[in-house]
């Protein structure tokens, strides 16, 4: 039986420059504009987070088969432009630091990372996948 590819996300502002996000499950994320004044994440903070996370969950599946790391961390960078094109991300980069432990199942583990990147990057990660092949966005307006 094949899963329903359908996903939701709801955006409700809970007052000046900030807002929560809502699955479908109930989780929520709390986010806001750069001058709401608040900690949260922005937007932009959010798609890196997203790209990170998702790559990050991949390459965690595959590698801790083989032992749990010592370190995992995923960094994700990008310039915020505007131009012609409009406000955009460009130079988006991934990098990963990763170790495991001595031994054989840490040898194992740290000879399928780059495998393991490669194939996150080219194959699952949907985030990253759906940024570097351009999806198309709609916009509508539902006027109540």
């Amino acid at each position: 039986m094949s899963e329903n590819p359908l996903r939701l996300v709801t955006v409700d502002r809970t007052g000046p420059g900030r807002f929560t996000a809502t699955n479908a499950r109930g989780g929520t994320v709390e986010f806001g504009t750069a001058g709401g004044g608040g900690a949260e994440f922005t937007p932009v903070e959010l798609l890196l987070a997203a790209i990170g996370g998702c790559t990050a969950a991949d390459v965690d599946v595959a590698t801790t088969r083989h032992a749990e790391p010592d370190g995992f961390t995923v960094t994700v960078t990008g310039n915020k432009v505007s131009d012609d094109l409009g406000n955009r991300m460009t130079d988006l980069a991934v990098t990963f630091a990763v170790t495991f432990p001595e031994g054989e199942a840490g040898d194992r583990a740290r000879a399928i990372l780059p495998r393991a990147v490669t194939v996150s990057h080219d194959r699952l990660c949907t985030v990253s996948r759906t940024v570097e092949t351009g999806t198309p966005v709609t916009v509508t307006i539902n006027e109540a």
